[in-house]
């Protein structure tokens, strides 16, 4: 499987549609390497979810410097010599902290993220996968991760309706919006497939693909 055209891909979407899952079997399949979020390491996340307002600030500073740390040093240790298959886009990273932070706290934020952000490398496509709540809500309760059993269906809403106004007006990139209600890349070779074979067939900057197109 040939990822050529592509040296930086992404893979976006709400918590529970799978994008990390994603990531990695493209990765594994094309002998990419894989840039993945790392959410265990952030020590406030379970506490977040159990009060957001609280220690919403310390959570999405956490996953910002996370973040540009991670395509920092792939930057400059020249992997991407290589194909590389993120979990995540840094331009959406203020979708979170719109959705927390207090007017003040946001303002803090955004002076962190407009500072740092600049000279993070720019994907060459990015795969942004859509699911309803109820969908995300299901499958983040199948795979069982502590720290996620507080997660609200309105919070869930709330980022499925947010990401959806980002990706609305999302053009900084190539973009392959996918509808992932029925689709199961992971677990379903066949799907991977016809998965695979729209990304590398893709012309346009701005494209969709559902099961079945």
């Amino acid at each position: 499987m040939n990822l050529d055209k592509y040296q930086f891909i992404v893979v976006e979407g709400p918590i529970g549609v799978g994008k990390t899952s994603l990531a990695r079997r493209i990765a594994a399949e094309t002998g990419a390497q894989a840039l993945l979020e790392q959410p265990q390491e952030n020590p406030f996340l379970q506490r977040f979810y159990k009060d957001s307002a609280r220690y919403a600030l310390p959570t999405q500073i956490f996953f910002l410097f996370q973040r540009m740390n991670q395509l920092r040093d792939f930057a400059q240790t020249d992997l991407f010599s290589a194909p590389v298959i993120a979990d995540f886009l840094i331009d959406k990273d203020p979708i979170f902290a719109a959705l927390t932070l207090a007017d003040d706290e946001l303002n803090l934020y955004h002076q962190m993220y407009d500072h740092f952000s600049q000279a993070t490398p720019r994907p060459d496509l990015v795969i942004y996968l859509q699911a309803t709540p109820g969908t995300l809500a299901d499958r983040i309760k199948r795979r069982g991760i502590q720290s996620e059993s507080n997660i609200s269906d309105n919070y869930l809403e709330r980022i499925c309706e947010s990401y959806s106004r980002f990706f609305h007006q999302y053009e900084s990139t190539p973009l392959l919006m996918v509808n992932a209600e029925n689709l199961n890349p992971i677990e379903r070779t066949e799907d991977f497939d016809l998965l695979m074979k729209r990304i590398t067939g893709m012309r346009g900057k701005r494209e969709f693909f559902s099961r079945g197109d």
